[in-house]
């Protein structure tokens, strides 16, 4: 197995790591009406803790892709279709 596919797939799962923090942390963008004024939206319990385990199973399934892209399981699914 080429070591090359280590160091790529880590990278890529790094980076879709860092983008998908930076998503969750961020706040919702506030919505604005016609006449300019801002609506707050109320960030309750309960919206929060949907969104971690949003991440959480987001997360999940990230290492079980990465699992399979590193150990050729992924590509020997699609040669194998074909």
């Amino acid at each position: 197995m080429c070591p090359l596919r280590f160091i790529l797939v880590f990278l890529s799962a790094a980076l879709a790591g860092f983008l998908a923090w930076k998503s969750i942390r961020s706040s919702p963008p506030s919505l604005v009406s016609d006449d300019s004024h801002e609506i707050d939206t109320p960030c309750d319990d309960s919206s929060i803790k949907a969104r971690i385990f949003r991440a959480g199973k987001a997360i999940e399934n990230g290492f079980w892709v990465f699992l399979d892209m590193a150990s050729g399981r992924y590509l020997w699914r699609a040669m194998k279709e074909r």
